[in-house]
This record gives structure tokens, C-alpha cells and sequence, in this order.
């Protein structure tokens, strides 16, 4: 005791403190990697499952849905695609453009376009997310809708065109919200799980740890974080003030549900800055339900071609239930169809 309070007089710790904190230094990083494992254990089932979910839209799915109408909200939804239209405009259209972004001019007649995806006709969307690396499986994301720091990660996705599986840990969840903590070790979000990543899996908490990782890693380096997703106060305000409008909409696990899990994730073709894609995202938070993010942002040429040569259109969100074997346009006829199977 006598030398312990000499070595802290003399501001330096007693050997067996020493000791405890190079035991604790020790131990934290071997935790990090057993959580990282267990979470990857996890996974592993549901990553199984839509292995091949990105690659195209399903053959042989049945249209369950009415079809694609441009910009046009359907029935009962007006007002929630209105109010979810805030998030883009307050966070200065973060989520919306891939990387790199940029719109070449063609001639719609010529041989090499026909059939081309284009946002207008002879107006050709590009990008740069072709040269970055590629996850060798998609990403995993403990999250929920309505969490600021959670929705600046989904705009680094959407702008890294990154393929995510999304476990949606909402308050009072039941299904993967105590996973999330059994694994990481505490209620904190987003929780980032990249099984694939170089040396064994990792994961990681804190919003802007993981946009730098994800920049640093699968994108274009850390110095390329565009204003809104960059550590500062002005950006998570701002990330804050654009949920107000929804009301926590997509926070809170929804009451009474009775359906049980669906065995496989649902597929969602989407992209942050969609209005029309945040209502439907919101229901599937609430209702707990798994799904794959096949991340199509403008600029995403490669995908957004994928889709409009199966479906002979390109529209978000588009939906795809494996467990039916269905597939859907419409955020109106989606929600309908998540309520009337899931809810």
C-alpha cells in the first residue's frame, strides 16, 4: 500500500495498476474481435440467403404489385411523401448521387443506347463507383430509421453505392435489437458489421468511425467525405432537423405484430434521398423485418440498368420477397403488402 501511494504521488501508476492496464489493453482488442466473430456467426445465415440477391432481379417472380408510375404518390401517402421530402432538401441532397456523378449526352437513336437506362431521353447517368473496391459480401447495419447518426451512414452508402443488410433494431424490437446489444455490448447505433473485411470480420460503432472507415476502405479515401457526412456539428444538426417532419416514424417496433420473421431477408432496390423509398423503409423498421438494400443511387448506371432489363422499367423502391416469390413497385402497394403479410 505504502509503495502504491509513492508511485502515485510521483504521478506514475503502481506496477500492479501497470499491470491491470496492460491486461485491459490486452483484453479489449481480443473482445472487439470475439464480438466481431459472434456477429459475423450471425450473419452468416442471412448473408447466405441473398448471396445472389444484387446480381439481378429474381426470375421467375409474380408481379404482385400495380405498375411503376413516375413520381406519382399512391393512394393515402401523399402527405408522408411529402414530409419525408424534407430529409433531402435539409441535408442538401446527400444520398441522392453517387460518386463521382455526372450526366453524359448521347444520341437516343444510336445502336450503343437503345435500351439504355436514361434519366431523359439522350441524357445518360454516370459515375465513378466502378472504380472503387468492392465489399466481398455485402455490409451488415444494426439500425433504425429514425436515428440521425444511423441515416448520415445510410447517405454514405447510398453515395459509396454499397449493398447493405439491414437488421432494423427500432425501440421496444424484439428481434434484433437484443441481438445487437448481446453482440456489441451495448444499445448504441448504427452498429456496422463488415463479415468480409481483410483480416476477419470487424465491427465498430460511432457514425462518423464508420463513414471514415467505409470511405477509407470502399471508397474513394478520407479526404473525398463530402460536407454533410463529415464530423461536424452543422452536419448532425442538420441530419437531426430532416427526421423532424416524419415524427420518429420507423422508430418504434410496431405494436401487436403478430407475423412471425419472414426466414429470408426481403430485397429492397433503393436509395437514401427517395421520399418515396423513406416510407416504405420506415414500415419495414417497425415491423422488424430484415432486408437487403441493393443500393442504386443516381449514378448507378450498372444496377439501374439490372433492373429496367428484367422489369422493363427502373423505379424505387422495388421490392422483392423471396418467401413468396413476389415483386412490387409502389411505395403504396408495398406498404400494403407488408401490412397485410408482416404486420
Amino acid at each position: 500500500m505504502m509503495a502504491a501511494r509513492a508511485f502515485k504521488a510521483a504521478g506514475r501508476s503502481s506496477p500492479r495498476a501497470a499491470i491491470a492496464t496492460r491486461a485491459a489493453a490486452t483484453e479489449a482488442p481480443a473482445a472487439a474481435a470475439a464480438g466481431a466473430t459472434a456477429a459475423a456467426q450471425f450473419a452468416a445465415p442471412y448473408l447466405a440467403a441473398v448471396a445472389s440477391c444484387a446480381d439481378a432481379p429474381a426470375a421467375g417472380y409474380r408481379d404482385a404489385g400495380p405498375p411503376p408510375a413516375k413520381f406519382t404518390p399512391g393512394s393515402g401517402t401523399l402527405l408522408s411523401v411529402a414530409a419525408a421530402a424534407f430529409a433531402p432538401v435539409a441535408r442538401l441532397g446527400s444520398g441522392a448521387l453517387a460518386y463521382g456523378y455526372a450526366v453524359e449526352r448521347g444520341d437516343a437513336s444510336a445502336p450503343e443506347n437503345v435500351g439504355r437506362y436514361a434519366v431523359l431521353p439522350g441524357a445518360y447517368e454516370t459515375s465513378l463507383v466502378s472504380t472503387l473496391p468492392r465489399p466481398a459480401q455485402p455490409l451488415v447495419l444494426f439500425e433504425f430509421q429514425s436515428c440521425p447518426f444511423c441515416a448520415k451512414v445510410r447517405e454514405a452508402v447510398s453515395y459509396l453505392d454499397l449493398d447493405v443488410l439491414f437488421f432494423p433494431c427500432p425501440k421496444d424490437g424484439e428481434r434484433f435489437r437484443p441481438e445487437a446489444v448481446r453482440l456489441g455490448g451495448k444499445a448504441q447505433f448504427p452498429l456496422l458489421l463488415d463479415a468480409g473485411a481483410a483480416g476477419g470480420p470487424k465491427l465498430m460503432y460511432e457514425s462518423d468511425d464508420i463513414i471514415r472507415y467505409l470511405f477509407r476502405t470502399y471508397g474513394p479515401g478520407e479526404d473525398k467525405i463530402p460536407g454533410p457526412l463529415t464530423r461536424s456539428t452543422l452536419a448532425t444538426v442538420s441530419a437531426g432537423l430532416a427526421l423532424l417532419p416524419r415524427g420518429g416514424a420507423g422508430g418504434r417496433a410496431a405494436a401487436g405484430r403478430k407475423a412471425p420473421s419472414p426466414s429470408k431477408p426481403l430485397v429492397l432496390w433503393a436509395y437514401e434521398a427517395s421520399p418515396f423509398v423513406r416510407i416504405v423503409r420506415e414500415r419495414l423498421g417497425e415491423l422488424e423485418l430484415p432486408h437487403l438494400q441493393v443500393t442504386c443511387a443516381r449514378g448507378s448506371a450498372a444496377k439501374r440498368q439490372r433492373l429496367l432489363d428484367a422489369r422493363g422499367a427502373f423505379q424505387v423502391p422495388y421490392l422483392e420477397d423471396p418467401n413468396a416469390g413476389v415483386y412490387l413497385f409502389e411505395s403504396a402497394a408495398i406498404l400494403k403488402y407488408l401490412n397485410e403479410t408482416y404486420a
